[in-house]
């Protein structure tokens, strides 16, 4: 029987009904009290890999959550909020029940815990209660003790072996003991295969004719596998290449596509210009990341948003790769901002201004393609992912449709490249284009998800227990 709006709604009835989405996550959560440095620490830990450009303006660089290679190994590190100070005048029981509210969202899909404490303030009573609350948890949980930037300092760390959990000094500032520190956290994550190795992720280079696709394929592989002229129209065909980034077992494994320059519809004079096109087109299709090269010496023409839209049309992953920056005297500060005017919609898309002649910035542009496959991989922990919509809701109200709110029960991510994110609801037809574009936006901005498509699908229960659209 269909509940009615005023029932009280059963998370978990809808969790059965959904199956189990998900598997062992390499999931690594940081909690802690303000003031303790666990944002320094995140920082310190997720180092800045890969410095990210956007085209659009005030896009937030803060992110919950972040891939991070440590000496090869690979996993995703979260940021939950700081664990509020609690009034003295507060029962024991209602401490209680915040710190289950503050810590229920890391330890959802944590694999492992970091509790970062302060060696400066030494235990106090909130850091106990939270350390005996993970305890009961059979989570494996660490305690890093900040702030103890020399060794004199180490010697104050004892008092937090009372916790019963194993104590690490470290110094975000001076960047002292996270070795010994992640050593351990590593070894407590699961193993998970690298798909990659039987599955290589297929990056296709896509742009106009002679904006320098090949000549950047072959800068890349510090070969000449790709033909290059300056004569338009030289790759007839998408050529595939196969390439790896990283060592070790957690290495990826790429297939480079070099596709033939994509021309208007209207200048293909001939059946093989069509016939590259059409394979252009389904490399993109086929595609998990596609690299989108524009030319530094114009500004983003007709052409190139139509090929934009093709790839945002497709949910693929993406990163512009402006090239022939060595020819441009203009600031990437300057042209920047031209990439939004002239492209608004791909305001999310990270940029890298390169140049296949010199060399310049190649690295960067491998390290970005690196970034948004990982992106489009990303695994957003559920507890987070439910407690951020739950904020944009407070934040911005829901539509109505004849005086009925919609409500939002419950989030999970379904499905990756393109993120998918269900979302169980009283009514999916409430659900307006301008509130999906909202939600959208903040998920962004909790996540980064930079290049990533994002999709969001509206669920609402029914008397047969399916689901509309």
């Amino acid at each position: 029987m269909m509940k009615s709006e005023n029932e009280e709604f059963d998370i978990e009835e809808f969790k059965a009904e959904l199956g189990d989405c998900g598997g062992q996550r390499r999931i690594v959560a940081i909690v802690g009290r303000p003031n303790v440095g666990k944002s320094a620490i995140f920082n310190r830990l997720a180092g800045k890999r890969v410095s990210i450009v956007h085209a659009e303006r005030g896009v937030t660089r803060d992110r919950v959550m972040r891939e991070v290679i440590w000496e090869d190994s690979r996993f995703e590190l979260i940021d939950t909020g700081g664990i509020c100070s609690v009034d003295k005048e507060v029962t024991k029981n209602k401490i209680e029940a915040g710190i289950h509210t503050q810590v229920d969202a890391a330890m959802e899909d944590a694999a492992v815990i970091i509790l970062v404490t302060d060696v400066e303030t030494g235990v106090v009573p909130l850091d106990e209660e939270v350390a005996s609350f993970m305890r009961r948890s059979g989570i494996p949980v660490f305690i890093a003790v900040n702030k103890c930037d020399n060794a004199e300092r180490d010697n104050n760390i004892d008092d937090f072996r009372r916790f019963g959990l194993p104590v690490f000094p470290v110094s975000a500032l001076h960047n002292r003991g996270f070795c010994e520190l992640m050593e351990k956290v590593v070894a407590e994550l699961p193993d998970v295969e690298n798909v990659t190795v039987e599955n290589p992720l297929k990056v296709a280079i896509v742009g106009r004719p002679n904006v320098g696709k090949s000549s950047y394929v072959n800068r890349l592989l510090r070969s000449d596998r790709v033909i290059v002229s300056d004569i338009a129209g030289t790759t007839r065909d998408s050529i595939d290449v196969p390439f790896m980034l990283g060592h070790g077992e957690q290495a990826r494994h790429y297939l480079l596509i070099d596709t033939a320059g994509i021309r208007r519809i209207g200048k293909i004079d001939n059946s093989v210009e069509r016939f590259s096109r059409f394979r252009a087109e389904k490399s993109i299709r086929n595609a998990d990341v596609v690299v989108l090269v524009l030319d530094a010496v114009q500004r983003p023409t007709a052409q190139d948003k139509k090929i934009a839209a093709m790839i945002l049309e497709a949910g693929k992953g993406c990163m512009i790769l402006v090239n022939k920056w060595d020819l441009e005297e203009e600031t990437q500060r300057q042209y920047g901002p031209e990439i939004q005017r002239l492209m608004p919609f791909m305001g999310h898309i990270p940029v890298v201004f390169t140049s296949a002649l010199t060399g310049y910035n190649i690295k960067k542009s491998v390290e970005m393609i690196d970034y948004v496959s990982s992106q489009t991989q990303a695994d957003l922990p559920t507890g987070v992912l439910n407690r951020t919509i739950e904020e944009a809701c407070v934040r911005v109200h829901a539509p109505t449709k004849q005086g009925r709110p919609l409500k939002i029960y419950y989030a999970t991510q379904v499905g990756k490249n393109p993120l998918q994110i269900r979302l169980f609801v009283n009514n999916s037809k409430i659900v307006t284009m301008e509130y999906r574009r909202y939600l959208t936006r903040v998920l962004r901005e909790k996540f980064g998800l930079e290049g990533a498509p994002v999709q969001l699908q509206f669920r609402s229960k029914i008397k047969d227990k399916k689901y509309l659209t």
